[in-house]
């Protein structure tokens, strides 16, 4: 079994999606599930139009997910008219150098969440990366703005819209018998988990018959 996280490194949701993809995984990589995460990167329309209105959005968020401490909208820079996106490169890129786990793509998004960097900017994207995880600054930059790691960012952005949803976090959560769960704008565990539980029991429900029974018969 298998579950795909698709993100854009600094949205909010996906800041507090991260307990429930910890908690997931902390659960279930033991028991044989495999985790990955993909960039799926937001549109123009998909962010806050001005300081004001995105410490709104992060109000409402903060409230309904019971936060003691409310975001940070510092990152924002309102010239950019909406394209954010060099964390999520740079995030990408550190995969070329090792850095295939949560620990990269989380510095830059408590960066940009909490501390309010402007890390939607290649160079201080660069430096809070650095700063996360000692590589080299210079070949960090030019992988994240290789065309190789764009490619890559195009290709999960597509994926994620081929399942026809538009919220971020997502969760795609596919078995080994063929079944398909997908979550889309779902920050908590619950949910998450008991849909995991049930698909697990399905696939050992089939293992248990092939063991009695073997395979399907040609006829």
């Amino acid at each position: 079994m298998k579950v795909t996280y698709y993100l854009e490194v600094i949205s909010s949701w996906c800041y507090w999606a991260e307990p429930a993809w910890a908690g997931l995984k902390a659960r279930y990589a033991a028991r044989g599930v495999e985790f990955d995460w993909k960039i799926a990167l937001m549109r123009k329309e998909d962010y806050p139009v001005s300081v004001g209105q995105c410490d709104w959005f992060y109000r409402r968020s903060g409230l309904i997910m019971n936060s003691p401490f409310m975001l940070n909208s510092g990152w924002l820079e309102p010239w950019r008219e909406g394209l954010f996106p060099a964390a999520s490169y740079v995030a990408e890129a550190g995969r070329d150098f090792g850095f295939t786990g949560d620990e990269l793509r989380l510095a830059l998004a408590h960066a940009a969440d909490r501390d309010g960097l402007k890390v939607c900017s290649m160079g201080p994207a660069i430096e809070a990366a650095v700063k996360a995880t000692k590589l080299d600054g210079k070949k960090l930059q030019a992988r994240a703005e290789s065309p190789e790691v764009a490619a890559r960012i195009k290709a999960s952005t597509a994926e994620f819209f081929a399942h026809q949803i538009d919220q971020r976090p997502a969760f795609i959560l596919t078995s080994g018998i063929g079944d398909k769960a997908v979550f889309s704008g779902v920050p908590r565990i619950e949910p998450l988990a008991a849909t995991i539980e049930s698909m697990l029991a399905d696939e050992a429900a089939y293992a248990a018959h092939k063991a009695h029974f073997g395979t399907p018969p040609a006829n």
